[in-house]
């Protein structure tokens, strides 16, 4: 038993271990653990880190259709389902699986890439700094999403059975509020913008850099985007909060007043993507996650109708009309029973997710940082900060050509030959779109309204952890939901308790938090 338990805290860092998925079963055999072997080496591990939890970065199968399309797209609707009993109950296999993917991936390879950086000489931490610099930044992608998942977690002590030197005691890591990490991340974060400002890679370190980054490949220029994008991300997510205001509007001022210093992903040319890798198994599981079972693939209602209305240019490079709709574009309406929603499926008027665009895309990149994303964020920064709303609407409207256009090259580079590819939309219909009723900048007066409608429908079903953070943060797109009276959860969390096994593996630290720890509380940035 005690074999047992210390190998579960090592490689989650006192935390969990569950089941592990096929693409974790090849990370394991391209990438060895460097606690269980002597050939570890910086540059390896950096690799280890940016490979570590990609099974929650590209669209796979587990984190599609195990554990966020039956959680985050219903509390999004961005996509429909059939009412049922329980149906915003937590399940447990999706809550361990995100919980376990984050400890026992990117935290464990992180934590061992910073041993063994912190074990060089310190003319080979400068020349591998940048590494470090990029490993951090995609460490602090993930831990964002689990914080505005979760809150609570454990973070500053997670993953340091290696620095402990195996003490299995001192590693069972307390929980830290999500204040805290966020601050701690948004530190690193400022510093990292400045250290890309005077980084200099000597030419044999920055040939490592290239060879070992599977995301970027050593494109320093991104990897600042990356960083003051991400950065932009969280402050923005916080700026409601009093605790963040006065660190939000200086920092935002600052990184917006100067793009030379503070460069952002404002192009689809610099998305922070991590492509497909094109195999048997990508393909079939991509196309199982929103296919199986006939119901994974259906368009939601409300951004249906949302996108009928003001004439969306995205419309049909999302979704396709139902099988028997001619032409019509129809989505499930959350708030019918499950016999109408059972009918309306039978007779084929409901429409899909695009099989070209989406669930037959083998080449469908992972999302980590899209223009669109981030010039939304500008949009909102410029509107409640800053005060500029000439500037609020360049980046706005920036963001939606953005978002279009991200959508429709995905779908021209799809390899598949049984969907029909649907033509780029022409300039005059995205003008016309821009001065929608819905979408208006000029003649709407709450902005709030269309940058949250806007970021759902731009992250929507690729970013869904995002996209339920902001619907949560914005309270925009203003959504409805039938409510379950035969479960004491008769609407959506507004965040995830934590697994089972973290309760009794790390029982002592989980009494802390314990009361805390209800479906029910917000997260710490939600006014």
């Amino acid at each position: 038993m005690k074999k047992i338990l210390s190998k579960i805290i090592i490689v989650l860092g006192a935390i969990i271990i569950l089941s592990t998925s096929c693409s974790k079963n090849r990370l394991d055999e391209k990438y060895a653990d460097p606690t269980k072997v002597s050939t570890a080496s910086v540059e390896r591990q950096f690799t280890g880190v940016l490979t570590a939890s990609m099974d929650y970065v590209r669209m796979e199968y587990t984190k599609l259709f195990v554990v966020e399309q039956p959680t985050m797209g219903h509390y999004t609707q961005v996509m429909g389902w059939t009412n049922t009993n329980g149906q915003y109950n937590l399940p447990a296999g999706p809550i361990g699986n995100r919980w376990d993917n984050y400890y026992n991936g990117v935290m464990i390879q992180y934590r061992s890439f910073i041993s063994l950086y912190n074990n060089q000489s310190e003319a080979e931490k400068q020349g591998s700094k940048i590494m470090k610099m990029a490993s951090t930044i995609y460490f602090y992608d993930h831990t964002q999403q689990i914080v505005d998942i979760w809150g609570k977690i454990p973070f500053s002590e997670a993953g340091m059975l290696r620095a402990n030197s195996g003490d299995l005691t001192k590693s069972k890591p307390k929980y830290d509020n999500g204040e805290d990490i966020y601050n701690t991340m948004l530190d690193d974060l400022k510093q990292m913008a400045e250290d890309f400002k005077t980084i200099d890679i000597p030419a044999s370190y920055l040939k490592i850099f290239q060879t070992q980054d599977p995301i970027l490949k050593g494109d320093v220029t991104k990897w600042r985007k990356y960083c003051n994008s991400l950065r932009l991300r969280m402050l923005m997510r916080v700026s409601g909060i009093a605790a963040f205001q006065s660190r939000v509007t200086s920092e935002v001022t600052a990184m917006l007043a100067n793009s030379t210093d503070y460069p952002l992903v404002e192009s689809n040319d610099d998305n922070i993507i991590m492509k497909s890798v094109v195999s048997t198994y990508e393909s079939s599981g991509l196309q199982s996650a929103f296919e199986t079972w006939g119901t994974y693939d259906i368009a939601p209602y409300a951004m249906i109708e949302n996108m009928k209305a003001n004439l969306d240019p995205r419309l049909p490079v999302v979704f396709e009309p139902g099988s028997s709709a001619n032409g019509a574009y129809t989505g499930l309406n959350p708030l019918d029973n499950a016999a109408v929603q059972g009918a309306q499926l039978s007779a084929g008027i409901i429409s899909r997710y695009n099989g070209a665009t989406f669930t037959r895309n083998r080449l469908y990149p992972g999302w980590l940082c899209t223009a669109g994303e981030t010039l939304l964020h500008k949009a909102e920064a410029y509107s409640k900060i800053i005060k500029n709303d000439a500037a609020a609407k360049i980046a706005y409207e920036s963001g939606i050509k953005a978002s279009i256009d991200f959508y429709y090259w995905i779908n021209s580079i799809s390899l598949d030959t049984r969907t029909t590819k649907t033509p780029a939309p022409s300039d005059a219909a995205i003008a016309a779109y821009l001065v929608a009723p819905g979408v208006n900048w000029d003649t709407n007066t709450d902005k709030n309204m269309l940058i949250g409608t806007q970021e759902w429908i731009t992250t929507g079903i690729s970013q869904m952890g995002h996209t339920w953070a902001e619907i949560r943060r914005l309270k925009q797109p203003v959504l409805k939901f039938l409510p379950d009276n035969s479960s004491t959860m008769a609407a959506p969390p507004t965040r995830w308790v934590y697994p089972d096994a973290e309760k009794q593996l790390n029982g002592d630290n989980y009494k802390a938090v314990q009361s805390y720890d209800l479906a029910t509380n917000p997260i710490f940035w939600t006014n």
